[in-house]
């Protein structure tokens, strides 16, 4: 079921094996996507294939691409930025937040029964609500989406003993991190050249996300890169050259290389076995 009002969309939908085969989630494609995921589920995020131990929350941005595999029970909530995400909304819980703005792991948040529970309720009233008709149901949707978000930010925090106040200014570069690897990962590829655009040197650079993460920030944008040389195989007709240049390289064979190396396969292989 999805709502509409006037340019502002929101909707709710199965997410399920079954359901997967009626285009829904094609039709979405363009959406933000809040999942609900049961544990023992199996879904493929990308070009991975990930079993869910708990009760699960996935945010998910338009670039990711998502598919059921062994899931029954799965609960997908989808807007489009004109419905959440305009200048006024907090920009922690906005969707250039930590959950939909981080480029270290997948978004995750594993829930324990209660965080579960409390969830499947404000659910539950998401789809009670789009049943209503009257002048308050694009705000009661609105309320209940954030309120999704903002527990959802609080537990991820927490998993990640960042909930304290003195460890804020740590959340906020992860943040301003991610937020400029995508959107510059496709023409910058060295940590110097994220190092100039934070105004520190890229050993500084470096100690600031071995604070908040295990990868790298090399390894970081060259995860990016690579993710996207994947999707671009996996999803388009572009030729290996073209694909090459529209990630800001000049050889392709210098690309062939550096995708083999990071991958354990070669391009074109690639595309042959995800066919």
């Amino acid at each position: 079921m999805t709502k509409e009002f006037s340019y502002k969309k929101f909707g709710k939908l199965e997410f399920s094996k079954s359901s997967s085969q009626d285009n829904s989630l094609t039709a979405i494609h363009d959406h933000i996507k809040v999942l609900f995921i049961p544990r023992n589920a199996i879904i493929q995020v990308d070009f991975q294939e990930i079993e869910m131990k708990t009760d699960t929350l996935l945010f998910i941005n338009p670039h990711i691409i998502l598919k059921p595999c062994e899931t029954i029970d799965g609960q997908l909530m989808h807007f489009n930025r004109d419905f959440y995400c305009v200048e006024i909304h907090d920009h922690e819980v906005a969707c250039d937040g930590i959950l939909y703005n981080n480029v270290f792991e997948i978004p995750f948040i594993n829930l324990n029964d209660a965080q579960s529970a409390e969830i499947q309720k404000i659910i539950s009233e998401i789809q009670s609500e789009l049943g209503n008709e009257d002048s308050s149901t694009e705000e009661m949707l609105r309320t209940l989406l954030k309120l999704i978000i903002l527990k959802s930010t609080r537990i991820w925090k927490q998993q990640h003993q960042l909930a304290d106040n003195t460890q804020q200014t740590d959340v906020q570069f992860l943040r301003k991190f991610s937020k400029l690897v995508e959107q510059h990962f496709k023409t910058l590829h060295t940590v110097a050249d994220y190092a100039d655009l934070l105004c520190i040197t890229p050993k500084n650079l470096s100690k600031k996300i071995s604070m908040v993460s295990q990868e790298t920030p090399n390894g970081i944008i060259k995860n990016r890169i690579i993710l996207e040389s994947k999707r671009l195989l996996a999803h388009t007709i572009m030729n290996i050259k073209e694909i090459a240049y529209s990630l800001n390289y000049e050889d392709d064979a210098y690309f062939v290389r550096f995708f083999t190396k990071h991958t354990g396969i070669s391009p074109s292989n690639f595309r042959k076995q995800f066919k």
